[in-house]
């Protein structure tokens, strides 16, 4: 059986306005790296679509 999800902690002071902080400004990815990433991404899924095109001829 499952456990209960347990309270999210909030965040008060100098971690609270860190934390705004960075969500404000999320970090650059360069085309380079997003070219991989995107890469890599449709390599996972063209395996996903492999095992299922093979798993409906059974």
């Amino acid at each position: 059986m499952a456990r209960p999800i347990k309270e999210t902690p909030i965040l008060f002071g100098e971690d609270a306005r860190r934390f705004e902080a960075r969500m404000k400004e999320p970090p650059q990815v360069n085309r380079e790296k997003q070219k991989e990433m995107k890469r890599d991404y449709d390599y996972i899924m063209s395996i996903f679509e492999d095992n299922n095109i093979n798993s409906e001829k059974k």
